[in-house]
């Protein structure tokens, strides 16, 4: 039976996400530590751990027919790779980063500058866009030291929380781009794999938007209706339903967890009771 390869990071945050959206759609894996290779229980899946770095070239050669891969890699390595879907985690920010006591007022300030990066691509497709000149120095791992050891005048590197940069004197100047997870996919993938891909997809998505809503029931005067309908529109409309008490009735519904406190506090002020605000673990469409 035809499996479905997928490739994910071999170790790290991206990793441990990545197993965790596939366990929550329901994908079963065998997976020993040391492997390179494992096998779904119940899809027709198998997984390759990879190097990060690694998994765009083998997604072009057809090695594997899909990956979750951190989009700033695919930027970097793999821009001709289509993106299926955004995924929502691992976020980070491509970013220039320079020493606490230089200036920076803009992306000029680095004309003529030695920049050490691991993203020589990202970088040189900002400073064309930039119509700047700067030397770059392409470094794997560790380059945050660059300026502290007179090789660099500012790093371009992956920031997260911004601590590795403050322990190493830097503070970051501009954002270049924002990242995050993606589920991306081989140019060469099968018909055969393609029809596996989108039942996964179609998983993924439910999760995605359970992940992005909460499910809200409430109870409110039925005078009051009408203008709680236009705060909880739902997904086509919320639910109602006739309670005990006359005069009242509960309605169900689905907000946006962005939107949520905003929500609750209208919702409130037009006479509103009783909300219950639970999660949702998958949303079907």
């Amino acid at each position: 039976m035809k499996k479905l390869k997928i490739a994910v990071q071999k170790s790290g945050r991206l990793h441990d996400d990545s197993m965790a959206i596939l366990k929550e759609v329901g994908i079963s894996i065998d997976n020993g530590k040391e492997q390179l290779k494992a096998a779904a229980k119940n899809f027709p899946l198998e997984i390759f751990y990879l190097r990060n770095g690694d998994i765009p070239q083998y997604l072009k050669d057809g090695v594997v027919d899909v990956a979750i891969i951190g989009e700033n890699v695919l930027i970097e390595k793999g821009e001709d790779i289509a993106i299926v879907e955004k995924l929502g985690f691992s976020s980070c920010k491509v970013s220039v980063a320079i020493p606490k006591s230089a200036k920076y007022n803009s992306a000029k300030d680095l004309e003529g500058k030695r920049i050490a990066t691991s993203y020589p691509n990202t970088v040189n497709t900002f400073l064309a866009k930039n119509n700047i000149k700067a030397h770059l120095h392409i470094i794997n791992g560790s380059v945050e030291i660059a300026p502290n050891i007179g090789l660099a005048d500012a790093i371009v590197d992956i920031v997260s929380s911004g601590s590795t940069l403050f322990k190493n004197g830097l503070k970051e100047a501009e954002v270049i781009l924002k990242s995050e997870a993606v589920l991306a996919v081989s140019p060469m993938i099968s018909a055969e794999a393609k029809s596996i891909l989108d039942k996964l997809h179609f998983r993924l998505k439910s999760v995605l938007r359970g992940r992005q809503s909460k499910y809200v029931l409430l109870n409110a005067p039925n005078n009051k209706i009408e203008t709680i309908v236009s705060i909880l529109p739902g997904m086509n409309s919320p639910t109602i339903l006739p309670l005990a008490r006359e005069g009242w009735s509960s309605l169900h519904s689905v907000i946006n967890k962005n939107d949520f406190w905003e929500v609750i506090d209208e919702l409130k002020q037009n006479g509103a009771e009783g909300i219950l605000v639970c999660p949702i673990e998958n949303m079907v469409l």
